[in-house]
């Protein structure tokens, strides 16, 4: 893993998270600020495809910039210095704070708000001809009861293709079957947290793969207007029709969007042009790269958190 020290202008403060693939470190940036700093381990550099999907993660998080995708201050793709710095957010990821809640429920319309950012994410990122591949409340983080999509590693442009990737407990029908991943898929996922965080419990259950993909593939939830009387039947609905086991019957994530906006009486906004930024000239000699195919798509996660291979049959 980079050494923390060896990232010039940053000063490492203490550990905040450790992945699979790479460490968090709550760190100061050049300017001062308290900022999230994301360093590969040595076994994701030495691996391509790991250091792939960093770097990939690196570009798309400087490039692609909207109020609820994580916002990244700088970065260097690849290399001994490989690192992301980050919006840092002090409460962690948002399973992290379902832990501490009875029934890992949150109240309506605190769960309803952060639906409809990370809906809001969906429609930019659609819209700008990306998938993400991985919308999971691991992914998500929370400040002030607003939420931000992050971990743009799987993340890829449809026009360019990508690996496919997912992980179990959030994955559509058509990724245990083989298929490419879409903007459907994305949608599939988003249905699975409104499941989740609007009613305490994963819509699918299984203890193994096999499991899990039995579930996707053949079972149905129960409506969710009889598991939380307090949602309206249109977002409801929606939230039923997210979790179609066809693709092409899942509405739009702007359909999503709409409903949960007006549920929570958000006036629209105007539509969200997907314009990536320039690289500011703070960046320097960490601006990104431009943008390209990613080859790193990661396997879909085991729900203990371990990577899985959907192609792969377990033992």
């Amino acid at each position: 893993m980079s050494d923390p020290q060896s990232i010039p202008g940053y000063t490492l403060l203490r550990p905040v998270g450790r992945g699979n693939t790479s460490q968090v470190y709550l760190a100061s940036d050049p300017d001062g600020q308290r900022v999230a700093l994301k360093l590969p381990h040595d076994s994701t550099l030495q691996h391509q495809e790991a250091a792939e999907r960093f770097g990939n993660e690196v570009r798309l998080t400087l490039q692609l910039r909207h109020p609820h995708l994580v916002r990244g201050y700088a970065g260097m793709p690849f290399g001994t210095q490989a690192f992301l710095s980050m919006r840092y957010y002090p409460g962690g990821a948002l399973d992290e704070q379902l832990v501490d809640l009875p029934e890992r429920r949150l109240p309506t319309m605190e769960a309803a708000r952060i639906l409809t950012d990370v809906a809001s994410a969906l429609v930019y990122l659609h819209e700008a001809g990306a998938v993400h591949q991985d919308v999971k409340p691991q992914n998500v983080y929370v400040d002030g009861g607003r939420a931000a999509l992050g971990d743009l590693g799987s993340t890829y442009f449809t026009s360019q293709g990508g690996k496919v990737s997912g992980s179990p407990y959030y994955m559509a029908p058509e990724i245990y079957h083989g298929e490419s991943s879409s903007s459907a898929s994305d949608v599939y996922s988003l249905g699975i947290m409104m499941y989740e965080l609007l009613t305490g419990a994963r819509p699918f259950q299984g203890s193994t793969y096999e499991e899990l993909m039995v579930s996707h593939l053949t079972r149905f939830p129960q409506p969710l207007s009889h598991l939380n009387p307090e949602i309206p039947r249109s977002v409801a609905r929606l939230a039923e029709q997210a979790l179609a086991k066809r693709a092409a019957d899942r509405p739009a994530a702007a359909a999503l969007h709409q409903a949960l906006q007006a549920f929570i009486g958000e006036t629209p906004p105007e539509p969200e042009a997907p314009m990536p930024a320039a690289p500011s000239k703070a960046m320097g000699r960490h601006a990104p790269a431009p943008p390209r195919t990613p080859e790193n798509a990661k396997g879909p996660a085991a729900p203990e958190g371990r990577s899985w291979n959907p192609f792969k049959r377990r033992k």
